[in-house]
């Protein structure tokens, strides 16, 4: 059976990605835990005054966090060690223009996000949730939304009119037949106000008021644990709220490092994280400079400081999956349950090199936790994490890990519970290690 301690771990994943349906609602999530665990909240746009290992977080954006402790070496000698991961997941977003009507019924369009097995979607009790932009008097507000019944399906087409689903697949054309069914219409009704109706009674202000949205389709199916010995874990987004999880429970019970311990967690990996508050952007250098200059450390100080660092770039791994053995590299099959994977690409997807490898080793060493190693197959296309673009954007060693996942993309992805407690040890092990060690 599973230790209870670790059950408890995985069954505190589950209920941060339940309360996490879109970018934003993670952000806020992560939000609470760290106000309730002493960091105090930065303005970007604010001087800032930091005390010495002192604990603050930024927000960019609504959907992208950076918080950090503050190490009690210089941070000349200690560097920064960090944590980084996303908060966005694959799916499904409304457009601007969402709501419309088809013959007696009122569809929502949808903009595909990502890159998501569309299939998944369909025939599940689907939902909203994110952010919407109101008018308040003279200044514009935004606030999080999250219709908590099911409101939306993609329902599938009967396999009378579909007589090859199971030959060729199931596909959706991303234009026609993917608008999301809603609900009847009555003659003469409108179904921009029905819908500006329905969000401006879940978010209790004025339909007129409501300027703009981002919104988010999720499914309200809760994440459960299965297999025989419950040693397995189902939910939405656990690419990549697992990894973002661990990296802020290992921050939260790190307490008095030597170096300065980050986690940053960005939005907007799924379509190539070049954004404002995407790891391609400005976010984490602005932070990192910024927290030097805030600690009287200048310009070659903080150069100083990054070739003294290291970056874990924390993200999912594809798991064996034995019904089809052909998809994977026939050498670097990971198993669920074994531990967390380094990943390595010659061509650089990956941000490991084999320096950076051999430390990741060692700190699974110290903190007793397994690991193993992935490779793609050489003749599929790879994909990549924000790992590469962070090192390259501030010239920081890193290492690019995750833990095995099946289905990756789905809207429905299953892990092992064990190699979330894993993942989580090694990473509070590489925050409290001594600033001189190897790391």
């Amino acid at each position: 059976m599973i230790p209870p301690e670790i059950a408890r771990h995985a069954q505190e994943l589950l209920d941060f990605i339940d309360a996490s349906p879109s970018p934003w609602h993670a952000v806020a999530t992560m939000e609470q835990r760290l106000r309730e665990k002493g960091f105090a909240h930065l303005e970007e746009s604010q001087a800032w005054s930091l005390r010495p290992e002192g604990r603050y977080y930024i927000v960019r954006g609504g959907s992208s966090l950076i918080a950090f402790i503050l190490g009690s070496k210089p941070l000349t000698e200690g560097g920064f060690r960090i944590v980084g991961a996303h908060t966005d997941s694959p799916g499904l977003r409304l457009k601007p223009k969402a709501p419309h009507r088809t013959e007696t019924m009122m569809r929502l369009a949808v903009e595909v996000y990502g890159g998501p097995i569309l299939a998944t979607f369909s025939d599940r009790d689907l939902s909203l949730a994110g952010r919407i932009c109101v008018r308040n008097d003279s200044s514009l507000d935004s606030f999080l939304i999250r219709f908590e019944q099911p409101l939306l399906r993609l329902a599938n087409l009967a396999i009378h009119m579909n007589r090859s689903v199971n030959e060729d697949g199931l596909k959706f054309n991303k234009q026609n037949e993917l608008p999301l069914l809603l609900s009847d219409l009555c003659d003469g009704e409108s179904p921009e106000q029905k819908f500006l109706g329905l969000v401006a009674e879940e978010a209790k202000c004025n339909a007129s008021d409501i300027l703009s949205w981002d919104l988010n389709v999720y499914d309200t199916q809760k994440g459960s644990f299965w297999g025989p010995e419950l040693e397995f874990i189902a939910d939405s987004q656990l690419d990549n709220l697992s990894s973002c999880y661990a990296a802020l429970v290992a921050l939260l019970e790190t307490e008095a490092p030597e170096s300065t311990c980050v986690g940053a967690f960005f939005d907007h990996e799924e379509i190539g994280s070049e954004s404002n508050r995407g790891a391609m952007g400005s976010f984490i250098s602005d932070v990192l400079e910024r927290l030097a200059y805030a600690t009287d450390v200048n310009t070659p100080g903080y150069k100083q400081a990054l070739s003294r660092s290291f970056m874990i770039s924390a993200d999912a791994a594809h798991a064996y999956h034995p019904n089809f053995p052909n998809a994977y590299e026939p050498l670097h099959r990971i198993a669920v349950n074994q531990g967390p994977a380094i990943k390595v690409n010659a061509s650089q997807r990956y941000a490991t090199d084999s320096m950076t490898e051999a430390k990741f080793i060692e700190l699974c060493r110290q903190a007793d936790v397994p690991y193993q190693k992935y490779s793609h197959r050489g003749d599929l296309a790879c994909g990549s994490t924000i790992g590469p673009m962070t090192a390259a954007r501030l010239g920081i060693p890193t290492v690019d890990v995750g833990c095995p996942l099946w289905a990756m993309h789905s809207i429905r992805e299953s892990a092992g519970v064990l190699d979330q407690a894993h993942l989580l040890k090694v990473l509070k092990t590489f925050f409290v290690a001594p600033a001189g060690q190897t790391v």
